[in-house]
C-alpha cells in the first residue's frame, strides 16, 4: 500500500526586497529588536484587508516563518487565508511598498490592499 504524499506546512514566502525593507524598519530605533506581524482583518473594498505591524514578540498561537534573515508572525485566523501568500516590497517612483501575491483571493481591489476569498 502506498503512501500518501506528505502535506507540506502552510507557508508564507518574503522575496529579498521585502525582507530588505523588514530590516530597515527594524533597524530604526523605536523598533529594534521587533519583528513583522502579518494579519488579515475584515474591511476594504473587497471584504478582507491585510495588516501589517512591527512587534516586540511572539503571541500564543501564533505561526513563525523566517526566510531571507526576517522573522514573520501570523495568527491562526489570519493564516488560513494567507497560505502560499509572497510578500513582497516595491519600491521607486511607482512603488506601492508591500504587495501581496496571494493565491487565496479571488477577487482584489485595484490597490491591492483587500481581497476575498
Amino acid at each position: 500500500m502506498a503512501e500518501a504524499p506528505a502535506k507540506s506546512p502552510p507557508n508564507i514566502n518574503i522575496t529579498d526586497g521585502a525582507a530588505a525593507q523588514v530590516r530597515k524598519l527594524s533597524s530604526q530605533e523605536e523598533h529594534a529588536e521587533h519583528v513583522l506581524r502579518v494579519s488579515v482583518q475584515g474591511g476594504g473594498c473587497s471584504g478582507l484587508t491585510y495588516k501589517l505591524s512591527m512587534e516586540g514578540g511572539e503571541r500564543p498561537g501564533d505561526k513563525v516563518f523566517e526566510e531571507n534573515g526576517v522573522k514573520l508572525l501570523v495568527d491562526g485566523n489570519s493564516l488560513i487565508y494567507l497560505v502560499g501568500t509572497v510578500l513582497d516590497f516595491s519600491g521607486g517612483l511607482n512603488g506601492k511598498g508591500f504587495t501581496f501575491s496571494n493565491p487565496n483571493a479571488k477577487k482584489t481591489c485595484g490597490c491591492g490592499t483587500s481581497f476575498s476569498t
